[in-house]
C-alpha cells in the first residue's frame, strides 16, 4: 500500500466563504477522500501545524508527497523545504498540484523562476492528452474537459519536461503544459494544473484518476539511493 501525505496550506478555507462552501473539509480533505477510496494509506498535513506537519518521521513514512499552496508561499520554512527536498532525492514522490507550480520545494527542485501567466474568469478548459501510452494517462482518453478552471499560460518557466503528458487550453487562446514529469536523484515528481480553490476540479472523475495515476507513478521503487563520497579502489 502506498503511503500518501497530503500537505496543503489550508488558508484560503478559513478566510474565503466561497472557498469554504467548495471545500468544506479543506482541499486536504477532498484530496484524502477520494484517495482513501483507493488502495492508499492517507494521511494530511497542513501550514499551521509544527514543523509544517512535515517532521522527520512523517517523511520517513511517506511514500509520495502531494502539495498544494497558494497564499502563504513564503511562509513555508526553509529548513522543512530542505528537509522535503533530501526525502525527493533519496526517493520520495512529488506530486505538484496548480499554484504549487510557485512553492518553494517545486523552484528548488527545478531551479527556474516556475513563473506563468494567469487570469480566473471562470471559464472552460480543455486539458489534452499527448502522451496517451504515459502510465499517467491511462483510463483518461483524448482529453478531460472542465467547466471551470483558472487560465494558466505560456510561458511557463520551468526546465524542459522530462516528459510532457498534458497540453492545456483556455478560451481565451491560451496553451500550458499542464502535466509535466521529472526526475531528482532517486525521486519522481509529476506536476498537474487543474485545483483553483473556487472551482471543483478535485470532484472530477478524471483529475482524480490522473491524481492517484501520478501517485502509482511517482511511488518508490526499490533501487537504492547511491553511496557517494570517498571510495575505496574495487581493483588492487
Amino acid at each position: 500500500m502506498i503511503q500518501v501525505t497530503v500537505w496543503n496550506e489550508f488558508r484560503h478555507e478559513k478566510t474565503d466563504q466561497a472557498v469554504q462552501d467548495m471545500y468544506p473539509e479543506g482541499i486536504h480533505g477532498q484530496l484524502a477522500k477520494f484517495l482513501s477510496e483507493d488502495q492508499f494509506k492517507v494521511k494530511t498535513a497542513t501550514l499551521d501545524e509544527p514543523e509544517h506537519g512535515l517532521t522527520e518521521e512523517v517523511l520517513e513514512d511517506t511514500d509520495v508527497l502531494i502539495w498544494w499552496g497558494h497564499m502563504a508561499h513564503d511562509e513555508v520554512r526553509d529548513e522543512i523545504v530542505d528537509r522535503v527536498h533530501k526525502r525527493v532525492l533519496e526517493g520520495m514522490g512529488l506530486v505538484v498540484l496548480h499554484s504549487g507550480h510557485f512553492s518553494k520545494i517545486f523552484k528548488k527542485l527545478m531551479g527556474t523562476s516556475c513563473d506563468l501567466k494567469w487570469r480566473e474568469d471562470g471559464k472552460h478548459c480543455r486539458i489534452w492528452n499527448v502522451n496517451p501510452s504515459h502510465p499517467i494517462a491511462e483510463g483518461i482518453g483524448d482529453f478531460i474537459e472542465l467547466d471551470k478552471e483558472e487560465m494558466y499560460g505560456e510561458h511557463f518557466d520551468i526546465p524542459a519536461p522530462d516528459e510532457l503528458v498534458f497540453i492545456s487550453w483556455f478560451p481565451g487562446g491560451e496553451v500550458f503544459r499542464s502535466g509535466c514529469t521529472y526526475r531528482r536523484g532517486n525521486g519522481k515528481i509529476f506536476y498537474f494544473q487543474p485545483g483553483h480553490e473556487t472551482y471543483p476540479s478535485y470532484y472530477h472523475e478524471k483529475v482524480q484518476k490522473v491524481i492517484k495515476n501520478g501517485i502509482r507513478w511517482c511511488a518508490p521503487t526499490q533501487n537504492g539511493y547511491p553511496v557517494y563520497g570517498h571510495y575505496e579502489a574495487r581493483e588492487k
